[in-house]
């Protein structure tokens, strides 16, 4: 998988050890190959088990693609303490996402089944399954892999291999249970991968220093794919049981949410109008100071025609098609079959009438409602 940054490890000799760094740290290297996953496959529904302090989760939520985030963690404390990292911000109330976001976290085992967590496209267990003694271990792939089913599953764990570099050649974390070879990983990882019918891959995180590529990557990752896809018939079969209890639950502004839409819509529509009204006075402006020149010998057409020529684009094309804006007066109008052929208002709004009911006791229309009507001339057009 392609990461962002170029990952490496260096190697600093002191009296009797070997201290082994690696840039960016291991854990950012972690994250960054599930964002990198996430961006290629485009998984909407995405939940993190053993999601810890929430670091994950905090980069997945910037993702356009992802519209339901979840994690589960054992750590009530943890997951109270945390939850408002994954709050909205002012920002996003303010430039909303394009599609719906609801995150929840939920207190409770990862090797219990709640069906709350079917129908998922990707589920991540970033350095989970090490903590499983051996009879957690054995119940893992009947919850993750048979009842929940994901479409995708990650999985990393420590690689021993990697182990003998370091000052210390024992266990990582103090809880840990066990730590893996790649042959121990990859032994497992494909005979789970056979019972419940997924392909697996395999690659990694932390690249060994150059004197030791033969003990692979310091962090291993399989990455699990469903060889069939779940319906939505597959997910109403299993037994409706929450066991999990939620312990944090929040929901982004998006442009779904018809308040949000709106206005965004009207903010776009003001500002085009605006640019239209001001380059619109500087035409009359300049109208009226140099009129056209009819005599070819004249300086100034000479001038004019050696300018750069301005080709054309094709939303060009499709802007000169539309009615133009006009004056009547004192008040200056702009087309909506104008404002709309704008991309950006055009995806928004789908149709005039659409354009039409968002605009609606926001923005002053004409009296058949055809065009956006405003005054030709502001007081801030003079400050």
């Amino acid at each position: 998988m392609a990461e962002d940054k170029e990952c490496h490890s260096v190697v600093e000799e002191v009296p009797s050890k070997r201290i082994i760094k690696f840039n960016p740290p291991l854990y950012k290297q972690r994250y960054q190959f599930v964002k990198n996953l996430v961006e290629q496959h485009q998984p909407q529904k995405v939940a993190d088990l053993g999601c810890g302090d929430l670091s994950l989760l905090s980069i997945l939520k910037y993702l356009k693609c992802v519209t339901e985030l979840v994690g589960v963690d054992i750590n009530e404390g943890r997951l109270k303490w945390n939850g408002s990292r994954l709050s909205p911000c002012v920002g996003d109330h303010l430039d909303p996402r394009e599609l719906d976001l609801v995150i929840t976290l939920y207190h409770g085992s990862v090797l219990e089944k709640d069906c709350r967590l079917l129908g998922f496209d990707l589920v991540t267990c970033i350095e989970l399954i090490e903590h499983f003694d051996s009879e957690d271990l054995a119940r893992f792939p009947e919850v993750v892999f048979g009842y929940m089913s994901p479409a995708m599953i990650v999985i990393s764990t420590p690689n021993s291999d990697f182990n003998s570099l370091f000052p210390l050649s024992v266990f990582r974390d103090s809880d840990h249970k066990f730590e893996w070879s790649r042959v121990q990983f990859q032994t497992w990882a494909l005979d789970v991968a056979n019972r419940y019918s997924y392909s697996v891959e395999f690659t990694g995180v932390g690249e060994p220093p150059a004197e030791a590529e033969d003990v692979g990557y310091c962090t291993q990752i399989g990455v699990f794919r469903k060889k069939e896809k779940t319906t939505e018939s597959d997910v109403l079969e299993h037994p409706g049981e929450r066991v999990y209890e939620v312990v944090y639950t929040t929901s982004y502004p998006s442009l779904q949410q018809i308040n949000y839409r709106r206005r965004v819509v009207v903010y776009l529509v003001y500002r085009e109008v605006n640019k239209m009204r001001l380059r619109y006075q500087v035409s009359l402006r300049r109208h009226e100071l140099e009129p056209e020149s009819t005599d070819p010998d004249d300086p100034r057409r000479k001038f004019i025609s050696g300018l750069p020529v301005h080709t054309p684009t094709e939303a060009d094309k499709a802007m000169a098609m539309t009615p133009q804006p006009f004056c009547i007066g004192d008040k200056f109008y702009v087309p909506l079959k104008r404002i709309i052929a704008y991309p950006r208002l055009g995806y928004l709004c789908g149709n005039v009438q659409e354009l039409r009911e968002l605009l609606a006791d926001s923005i002053e229309l004409n009296c058949d409602a055809s065009a956006v009507k405003v005054d030709l001339y502001h007081c801030s057009d003079y400050c």
